[in-house]
């Protein structure tokens, strides 16, 4: 039996709390706030409230510290909670600078515990199969491929946190909306050689871009191009991962990336790319995200090996989100291996 004790009881906390109670050898132990009436809503027999994170820290019933804070929060509380002995699993983004990202990263090893990063949209049925698809070598040759997110986030979105839209604490489209769908696309693609972002802060009244388009090149020389913006009106359109290649074309979209839009290969007969679909369009959306996420570390620390999505790889498309940031800063393209 894996123990988990959540720290900031806001809305995605919710999310946390439903996987912990399904999920076997998970049992949620504690919870965190400053705010005791957000923190009552967890309370009830075998859960104990903590106002101060260190009191929870010393809690020896606790193995795994779910944090679900403000983004600028993440490295500071996950280097105490590793300091402390305890597995995390740390919401998106990971942390908002690559220093933070290595801080967070450097203190798991040290200290001997896991980390993982909530980047659930893996483990949806379509993108599942998609990744099956590339896995054997369907699609040949890459050739390019396409991310957009076309959501609404309101001013009444951003009313109801004060961190939220803001550089120190939160980031903009790309590092709050995009960065699940940015995980995805490198996670079919492969690692990005350098990147040309365009961004703009044209309705939202935030301190961040609300809208962002980039051009990307692969290092496999395959090119991308990712759309942002969460200026939409009056809700969300669509979110869409489209990955064209020699012998395969295939889009996922919908509001969410959760329909196949798209299924043509040279290996399968329209029989065989109509099953796929029908397939996935019976449970679209499959288990929960988050619910992947913590069966998936009760299974890290009981295997010995790391998290599907790992430290290393939340950091991977952290630095993806950062290079675009800086290329719209300097008006340059930016390689990312020569990320400031």
């Amino acid at each position: 039996m894996l123990r988990f004790a959540i720290v900031g009881c806001g809305h995605i906390s919710k999310k946390h709390a439903a996987g912990i109670e399904v999920v076997e050898n998970a049992e949620l132990v504690a919870v965190c706030d400053t705010d005791q009436q957000r923190m009552d809503a967890f309370l009830r027999d075998g859960v104990k409230g903590y106002t101060r994170y260190q009191e929870l820290l010393a809690d020896p019933k606790v193995d795994v510290v779910n944090i679900c804070l403000p983004t600028g929060l993440h490295a500071d509380f996950t280097i105490q909670a590793a300091e402390a002995g305890k597995h995390v699993i740390v919401e998106k983004p990971m942390a908002l600078s690559l220093d933070d990202a290595d801080r967070m990263i450097e203190a798991c090893q040290k200290n001997g515990v896991k980390l993982a990063v909530v980047h659930p949209n893996r483990f949806r049925p379509a993108v599942l199969k998609l990744r099956e698809r590339l896995e054997a070598g369907a699609f040949g040759k890459l050739g390019h491929a396409n991310a957009t997110v076309r959501w609404n986030r309101n001013d009444a979105y951003f009313a109801q946190a004060p961190w939220r839209g803001t550089k120190s604490m939160d980031g903009g489209v790309l590092m709050n909306q995009a960065i699940h769908n940015m995980d995805l696309l490198l996670w079919m693609m492969g690692d990005v050689e350098e990147v040309t972002t365009y961004h703009a802060t044209r309705i939202r009244k935030i301190e961040t871009e609300d809208t962002s388009v980039s051009v990307l090149r692969f290092k496999n020389g395959a090119l991308g191009v990712l759309e942002a913006a969460i200026t939409l009106y009056p809700k969300n359109l669509e979110e869409t991962l489209s990955i064209f290649g020699e012998t395969g074309t295939a889009v996922i979209g919908g509001p969410t990336a959760n329909w196949i839009k798209t299924w043509r290969f040279a290996d399968l007969t329209d029989e065989e790319a109509e099953r796929d679909i029908q397939e996935v369009e019976k449970d679209p959306y499959g288990l929960p995200g988050h619910q992947w996420i913590i069966q998936d570390m009760v299974d890290a620390v009981v295997e010995g090996r790391e998290p599907i999505v790992s430290g290393k790889e939340g950091r991977h498309v952290l630095q993806l989100v950062l290079a675009c940031q800086q290329s719209a800063e300097k008006q340059k393209p930016i390689r990312l291996d020569s990320l400031e």
